[in-house]
């Protein structure tokens, strides 16, 4: 049998031979780094509101499941995208980070779960699309794409440099096996915008920022919870590993032969139905097993969740019935059964 590590291994290479599917966050152990926390503005808090490195209010209701930028007409940090430099003032990673001793912590726990025969995960929120509305606002971004496409080029330069230095930085300290990195493009049955806006102004900024990683052997995983099928040869192109966050509203197995394995999909559950206070453990093990049985054959999927990290559900009894099924199906086809929740 396969560890975790060598089964997600296999199931990324085009000609590989994992000998089960990969079961959810299985084969990942994901760490804090100075970078995280640096871009956050700090450690986040129910009930309290804060601010990003780049200004933006994020606000945690008591109620809610996570921050959120709370982008108003008095709180935008970008009004006017015309004079951009005036209100952006780019954070300075670099000299956030430095000398930071969570370096040190991150080293040790990658030494810990390397002998433990996992992958060492960093995550990178806020990608470049999801940073741009977070200066001005879903409305503004959208309209400012199409009246002031210059300025809004120069903007999508400067974040996508900063993103590069980022996972620069990542490399440099600690030396990620594989980094998380969100960016949502879309909602469950379209992109945000346009195919060709969005290859000309968001993918040379993957292309560059993912370069870095790539040139240090880190595996890509990138969260798009989100309808991407125009958009997924270019995913490929950008160098993406893993697309975490298929949902099954894309045609995941018209993607996968288009794919021909370039990129191993991560997802395919239909959460709307599963992450219900009153979901019962039929209903999961029901979608569980579908998402297995019409996607496991592919190759280069990974049934899952399709929220952005380990542990997000919102109800707690979800994601453990989740990983008991997946190791069922596993016996059951393969003749193999792990599950890290036991």
């Amino acid at each position: 049998m396969l560890s975790p590590r060598d089964n997600l291994l296999e199931t990324l290479k085009i000609d590989g031979k994992p000998d089960r599917l990969v079961n959810m966050w299985e084969p990942f152990e994901l760490v804090p780094d100075p970078c995280m926390m640096f871009d956050m503005g700090g450690p986040r808090e129910r009930g309290k509101d804060s601010r990003d490195a780049w200004g933006t209010l994020i606000i945690w209701p008591e109620d809610s499941p996570g921050g959120m930028p709370h982008v108003t007409d008095t709180e935008k940090v970008c009004p006017e995208i015309t004079e951009w430099r005036d209100y952006v003032k780019v954070p300075d990673i670099a000299a956030g980070v430095k000398d930071n001793p969570m370096w040190e912590m991150c080293r040790k726990e990658r030494d810990r779960i390397h002998a433990e025969g996992k992958l060492y995960m960093n995550i990178a929120p806020t990608g470049v699309y999801e940073r741009l509305h977070f200066l001005m606002g879903f409305e503004d971004m959208l309209v400012n794409y199409l009246l002031e496409p210059e300025a809004m080029q120069e903007l999508c330069e400067v974040i996508g440099d900063y993103r590069a230095e980022y996972f620069r930085l990542l490399c440099e300290n600690c030396k990620p096996d594989i980094v998380l990195s969100h960016d949502d493009w879309g909602s469950k049955h379209a992109l945000f915008v346009s195919p060709e806006t969005w290859r000309e102004f968001i993918k040379p900024q993957y292309e560059k920022c993912y370069k870095v990683l790539k040139d240090n052997g880190v595996i890509i995983m990138h969260h798009s919870d989100s309808f991407c099928e125009p958009i997924i040869r270019d995913m490929v192109d950008v160098g993406i590993d893993i697309w975490q966050g298929a949902i099954p509203e894309n045609d995941i197995v018209r993607l996968s032969a288009e794919a021909k394995g370039e990129i191993t999909m991560m997802g395919g559950c239909d959460m709307s139905i599963l992450d219900l206070a009153d979901s019962t453990e039929e209903v999961i093990r029901k979608e569980t097993r579908r998402c297995c049985e019409d996607y496991g054959k592919l190759g280069h999927f990974i049934p899952s969740f399709t929220y952005g990290g380990p542990g997000d559900v919102i109800y707690k009894h979800v994601d453990p019935i989740m990983y008991d099924e997946i190791a069922k199906y596993n016996q059951e086809t393969y003749g193999i059964s792990t599950n890290p929740r036991k």
